[in-house]
């Protein structure tokens, strides 16, 4: 090779790694990498193969010379497989003047260029094979001194591969950072828990560069409900069915995961993520003290190097997850000390209601009743007797009704003597105002219950017995509550009428308000029911 020859190599060489080292986005450097050894060797066509985690296959496939109207019918991009598998597993160099002479080439698939003589290059870096450098179909082939340019080549390119990836990483830390700070302060000043939901969905979104983010949370009947949606295909619908996808059983589990083919995992719902389109999956739960209270879902890498979520981008996901949880977890405090003190007025009005009712209205009436026997036994004329005896039951039955008031508004039992004695109150009432059996078991030892769970549990039993009235037409009814040592249960069954779950009208049945005294104290609510099957209630409170 002539010197002029040598020394415009050397200086193409030079400028070539100062083009690649002044490039600072991993893509372009890359592209400029496989453009400058085409430029090098004289080469048409070049290419560099970036090697997954495994060591095992490419991961990302650049190519230079290619028009790219051909890419289409060529097809997806090389794995790995072939020649080009050959440098993953022996990071040596590699030259060939005739790819079909090589027992180990596998073709090339259609539509693609015929291509020959061949040059592959590892590119290291720290000892390690980053990825490959290929070359092919140079007029006259590859020689020694095109092997040695473009392993000096490789040795620059290794140097800005790892600068831009630093640069990128730095970069991509700089707007995780920024992006977790913007939501910390969004906690600090916003109340609204669906804004919040939004925005960590849509900053997740731009930062994996994912298709679709979306958030859900379990509602009262345990299905996962969608909260917040930012992407595309959002026809995903608006739940995840707890027990039968993906995201129930991360729910449960409360472990992260990534799923790289979701149509081949057994515990996703296949006719879901069929109909939304996604084929790769990464599932987060929220949790808060220990407990899973919804889930964090991506789906579907949107960068043409990897197609699949990484580990970084499951880090990622965790900690906005985190953040998801706070949102919610304050949300449901700020809701519940609202339920709370509007429930703790309510009751405290009823108590004072019905203190007045039996005190002073009660005594009232008894007074008049008094006063009434002295009339009478002044009075000796017979049709002024009738009178006085249809005013007497008439005030009777009105200080009846007022005693019975007074009880449905706060039982002076439930205070004094306890839940039980409350209870039994209730029924004995409930019994002669409507002939209707009822069979009341409480089994609550000999201490008291917190004055809050007495009540929620009086109420619990007071709303049941009145769709009992209203709604079921029932002929008997039974109410058990057993405490036990760290919870205490009811259930009140009756063999009515029913209903239909999937026409069911929650707010008509006063379930809304039973599900959020319950949820008050901790507890959970669940209904069973049937048409011409009955209902039952079941309630479990904890004590502590």
């Amino acid at each position: 090779m002539a010197q002029t020859e040598v020394t415009d190599r050397l200086r193409g060489l030079v400028e070539a790694g100062i083009a690649v080292s002044s490039e600072l986005s991993l893509d372009g450097v890359l592209q400029r990498i496989a453009e400058a050894a085409s430029r090098l060797t004289g080469a048409p066509y070049a290419a560099l193969g970036v090697i997954d985690r495994t060591g095992k296959q490419l991961e990302r496939f650049v190519a230079h010379g290619i028009p790219k109207a051909l890419y289409p019918e060529i097809g997806d991009l090389p794995e790995g497989q072939g020649l080009l598998g050959v440098l993953i597993h022996d990071a040596r160099p590699l030259r060939l003047e005739d790819i079909a002479d090589d027992p180990r080439s596998v073709g090339f698939p259609p539509g693609h260029p015929p291509m020959r003589s061949f040059l592959g290059v590892p590119i290291m870096l720290r000892g390690i094979a980053y990825g490959n450098l290929y070359l092919t179909d140079k007029a006259g082939g590859f020689t020694e001194e095109d092997e040695e340019l473009v392993t000096l080549l490789a040795a620059q390119a290794a140097v800005a591969v790892e600068n831009a990836r630093l640069y990128e990483s730095a970069t991509r830390w700089s707007q995780q950072l920024e992006s977790l700070n913007e939501i910390g302060y969004a906690l600090i000043g916003e109340q609204e828990l669906e804004p919040l939901l939004d925005l960590v969905a849509t900053s997740l979104r731009a930062l994996l560069r994912c298709r679709i983010v979306l958030i859900a949370l379990p509602d009262s009947d345990d299905r996962m409900r969608i909260r917040a949606v930012s992407g595309e295909g959002t026809e995903v619908g608006s739940t995840f069915e707890r027990y039968t996808s993906k995201g129930g059983r991360v729910l449960e589990r409360g472990l992260s995961e990534r799923v790289d083919e979701l149509l081949d995992d057994p515990e996703v719902d296949q006719d879901r993520i069929r109909h939304s389109g996604a084929r790769t999956g990464l599932f987060v739960p929220l949790r808060v003290r220990d407990r899973s209270i919804g889930i964090v879902v991506a789906h579907d890498k949107l960068t043409a190097a990897n197609k699949h979520f990484s580990d970084e981008d499951l880090r990622l996901a965790e900690q906005f997850a985190v953040r998801a949880a706070i949102a919610v977890d304050l949300s449901e405090r700020i809701q519940r000390d609202s339920l709370r003190r509007m429930l703790g007025g309510q009751e405290l009005e009823r108590r004072r209601l019905a203190r007045e009712l039996h005190d002073e209205t009660g005594q009232a009436l008894t007074s008049i009743l008094l006063g009434l026997k002295r009339v009478e036994e002044a009075r000796e004329a017979p049709s002024f007797g009738d009178a006085v005896a249809r005013l007497r039951e008439e005030i009777l039955a009105t200080l009846h009704d007022v005693r019975r008031l007074a009880i449905e508004l706060r039982p002076k039992a439930l205070d004094d003597f306890g839940l039980v004695a409350a209870l039994e109150r209730l029924v004995h009432t409930f019994r002669e105002r409507t002939g209707i059996p009822v069979q009341l078991a409480a089994h609550l030892g000999e201490d008291r219950l917190a004055p809050e769970i007495e009540t929620t549990l009086y109420r619990l039993v007071q709303e049941s017995l009145t769709n009992v009235v209203k709604h079921a037409h029932a002929k008997n009814v039974s109410v058990l509550i057993v405490k036990r040592r760290d919870r205490v249960s009811a259930v009140i069954e009756d063999d009515g009428r029913g209903f239909d779950h999937d026409s069911l009208q929650e707010d008509g049945l006063g379930l809304v308000g039973m599900r959020e005294r319950i949820g008050l104290v901790g507890g959970r609510l669940s209904v069973e029911s049937a048409e011409n099957g009955g209902t039952t209630i079941a309630a479990e409170v904890p004590l502590r």
